[in-house]
């Protein structure tokens, strides 16, 4: 915790944030119902709640994967809710990392490729990024597999290569949903530290969903949704 004497610097601010879907049906289903919070610089944040409750909506709106029905998203400082989709993609390559709980590797590519992928979107050649890539491997413990296709990998490895790609452009913010869902207990921890780890060691952002309770224990803070509303 921060002393109070100490400026609290926030690289995340949502304002009445509402998603509805179906807005014009005869049952509109009201996702978000109006969220306010701020999110500290260096913050590990976990949101939890049933399924339902509005986590992984909430997480869309913020990292500009889906447009909010009302409402507004301040990223360090300057509001981001109007850009546009050219603008979005643009800020997504340079402002942000988002960890998809499925992996969302490309099949075909290797560990190095799957990781470069932000890169080569951001049309960087790959004598440029290669350290960069490089270090993240290490970084995410996943040195000698440079090569081998996401086939060759456990889910825990395969999970860590997302991680690893999703911080190669060095975010100032990174998104997870439900990281470790699909993973055993040992893979779990592994992942988390490695999480964990980018908090402390680069002074990354992370908010993540999750349904693990026993996650609330390593994390900073933890939000908890109900009904597309904050409980506590």
């Amino acid at each position: 915790m921060k002393k109070e004497s100490e400026k609290i610097e926030y690289i995340l601010e949502v304002e009445n944030l509402h998603k509805t879907y179906n807005p014009d049906s005869i049952s509109p289903v009201l996702a978000l119902k109006g969220i306010n919070i701020k999110f500290e610089k260096g913050e590990f944040v976990a949101l939890m709640g049933r399924s339902g409750s509005g986590k992984s909506t909430f997480l869309h709106q913020v990292a500009l994967l889906d447009t909010p029905t009302k409402g507004n998203i301040i990223f360090d400082g300057k509001n981001i809710s109007d850009l546009d989709d050219e603008e979005k993609n643009k800020f997504r390559l340079d402002s942000i990392g988002y960890i998809f709980q499925d992996y969302a590797l490309l099949p075909e590519l290797n560990l190095f490729e799957n990781i470069s992928l932000p890169m080569m979107a951001k049309g960087v050649e790959e004598e440029e990024y290669k350290k960069d890539v490089l270090d993240v491997i290490k970084k995410v413990g996943l040195e000698g597999l440079e090569n081998n296709l996401p086939s060759e990998l456990s889910g825990g490895q395969q999970q860590r290569v997302s991680i690893a790609r999703a911080i190669v452009n060095k975010p100032k913010i990174l998104f997870a949903d439900e990281p470790t869902a699909n993973l055993d207990s040992e893979s779990s921890k592994s992942v988390l530290d490695t999480m964990r780890s980018l908090v402390k060691d680069y002074g990354q952002t992370v908010i993540m969903v999750t349904h693990e309770q026993e996650d609330d224990d390593i994390v900073d803070r933890t939000i908890w949704l109900k009904d597309g509303v904050i409980e506590n």
